[in-house]
């Protein structure tokens, strides 16, 4: 086993807590940073505390801000008449580089998972169902990822909303169980295209 010296030991760690980042991939970013100069890593720790503090929520579909609101519910060329359900703002992102999505979206934050004990209550699904019925929406369109809990969120979230207006869901091109953020972009835009009611 190879040993490192203590503070590059602690830093290897600090990397291999980020997702999708293993032993080796963390060894070598760690070796990364260490032979950049000392101001540009100042300048990326500044910008991670300064991401980190000022980036929240939109009040409106809780995507990632530094405003009130969002880039995306601020646009005016954007259809605010369709939203967009999705789980998380890495799909919202995955979404966007389709290009084919012109509306606007809100982020609930995960999916209903009791075996994790993430219920209705901890995400945000009410917050949807007040801007729905207090706003003048011809469409939601569900883009959760096509997984036993992604349907029981879809399930859900369509019982609640039909009242409102129509709900979709995409298509089901997508290969079951797997996640939209590394969905391509084409596949993506094949599976707004093909949305078919939920109920």
């Amino acid at each position: 086993m190879i040993t490192f010296t203590k503070p590059l030991s602690k830093l290897i760690a600090h990397f291999e807590k980020f997702p999708g980042i293993g032993p080796r991939t963390a060894q070598r970013l760690a070796l990364f940073v260490l032979k950049q100069p000392e101001s540009s890593i100042r300048d990326f720790s500044k910008a991670l505390l300064e991401a980190h503090s000022n980036v929240g929520y939109c009040k409106k579909c809780f995507n990632l801000t530094s405003e009130e609101e969002c880039e995306i519910c601020r646009n005016p060329e954007r259809n605010q008449k369709i939203i967009c359900v999705v789980a998380e703002t890495k799909d919202l992102l995955a979404l966007e580089r389709s290009r084919e999505f012109k509306g606007t979206y809100h982020v609930i934050g995960g999916l209903i998972s009791p075996m994790d004990s993430i219920s209705p209550e901890l995400l945000e699904i009410r917050s949807l169902v007040e801007r729905v019925s207090k706003s003048d929406i011809d469409e939601i369109i569900l883009a959760l990822t096509p997984s036993v809990e992604g349907d029981t969120t879809s399930l859900y979230i369509g019982k609640l909303l039909t009242p409102f207006t129509k709900v979709t869901r995409i298509a089901y091109g997508l290969p079951m169980g797997s996640e939209l953020e590394y969905i391509d972009e084409v596949t993506l835009a094949r599976a707004l295209e093909g949305r078919t009611n939920l109920i």
